[in-house]
């Protein structure tokens, strides 16, 4: 198993950048497909971001391709989210996941973090 612990959420303005961090716990880090999920108030829970076990294959929903990336070091067991240019729809609870196989459904992923809250004013 492994446990995720999200970190770098805040309050922010339009435009600003902000970079998400998740930490994992283990030596297996590096057997993980990782992903990035995001959850609105009172929308469902939506794929944002996902990154293959050596960081070589990334996949990134088209709403954010041009201003989100996503990296990992596995070294440090750590997964980022860059997010560039915000905008008040990208407010929402962030979560990190992951994943034994490669697949961008929620369902696809057995282990979460708590979430970190990110909020974007206008």
């Amino acid at each position: 198993q492994v446990q995720l612990v999200e970190s770098g959420g805040r309050l922010v303005q339009a435009g600003d950048s902000l970079r998400l961090s998740c930490a994992a716990s283990g030596r297996t880090f590096s057997t993980y497909v990782m992903g990035w999920f995001r959850q609105a108030p009172g929308k469902e829970r939506e794929f944002v971001a996902m990154i293959d076990w050596s960081g070589g294959n990334m996949r990134i929903a088209e709403s954010v391709r041009a201003r989100f990336t996503i990296s990992r070091d596995n070294a440090k067991n750590t997964v980022y989210l860059q997010m560039d240019s915000l905008k008040s729809d990208d407010g929402a609870i962030y979560y990190c996941a992951a994943s034994r196989s490669w697949g961008i459904g929620a369902g696809n992923f057995a282990f979460w973090g708590q979430g970190t809250q990110v909020t974007v004013s206008a």
